[in-house]
């Protein structure tokens, strides 16, 4: 199925029809998706969907997975990432992803925050305390480390490294943000503080993310689509499929008849 989410402009990813398999599983089947720019775009759905496999298809984190076949276009901002003549690395500083799992680096939550900034040539110090402090802030974790940046980054709890994670992306100005489960190992409070920095990031990122339950989906979506064995059932408007989705197993997962 395929429907533009946004009408009033043209999406920021568009996905036409995407097939993908490795080791002779079928991991997704035709999947074709807008996603619009500057809102939360979730993809929900039981384990082995195919969610996390399509984020990383959406910034090439699989090109070097050998025995994969895939078929169908990416496009962003028109163009079509996997097209002759991509620069991959290019493409990794506008398609920043946080994964599940916190990994800060050894060093500081400064040395973190900069690594890729210092990384692509940006020597200016002020420019570099500016960067520091613009992405601490959109992480929403500036208030609780401002005087704690030449501190080990291993010492902050766990919600604070992620969103520390999240800041080492924002970093390097990326225009689109892949989270997947990005609060899958963090209590409630720590969740609730993530998932309010999503809501001010999406006024200048396009995010998409793979939530860690149906709840969470519903908190954060501006768009919803739903996954089940690598197809796409429906998508929408989050308002509308967490209240009324169109689609019997939509409805099912949702309600937690099976899942």
């Amino acid at each position: 199925m395929s429907s533009a989410l946004s009408r009033e402009a043209e999406p920021k990813i568009r996905i036409e029809s995407v097939s993908y398999a490795y080791g002779g599983e079928q991991a997704l089947k035709s999947i074709s998706l807008d996603v619009p720019a500057q809102a939360i775009t979730v993809l929900f759905g039981p384990a082995g969907g195919g969610k996390t496999t399509l984020l990383r298809l959406i910034n090439r984190l699989n090109d070097l997975v050998e025995g994969t076949q895939m078929s169908g276009r990416i496009l962003l901002d028109g163009q079509d990432i996997y097209g002759p003549g991509i620069d991959v690395s290019g493409l990794r500083r506008r398609v920043g992803m946080v994964f599940a799992l916190p990994l800060p680096l050894p060093g500081t939550v400064r040395d973190n925050v900069l690594y890729g900034p210092r990384l692509a040539g940006e020597r200016d110090p002020i420019r570099l305390e500016e960067i520091l402090r613009r992405s601490l802030s959109q992480a929403a974790l500036w208030d609780e480390v401002k005087d704690r940046l030449d501190h080990p980054a291993n010492r902050l709890s766990g919600g604070q490294q992620q969103r520390l994670c999240i800041a080492r992306s924002l970093a390097l100005e990326p225009e689109v943000l892949l989270l997947d489960e990005p609060t899958s190992g963090l209590d409630p409070i720590s969740t609730g503080k993530v998932e309010e920095s999503l809501h001010g990031l999406k006024q200048n990122y396009t995010i998409v993310a793979v939530p860690h339950s149906v709840q969470q989906a519903a908190r954060i979506a501006d768009y919803a689509a739903f996954m089940l064995m690598g197809e796409l059932v429906e998508h929408g408007r989050g308002s509308e499929m967490f209240t009324a989705p169109r689609e019997r197993r939509t409805d099912d997962y949702i309600t937690g008849r099976f899942g």
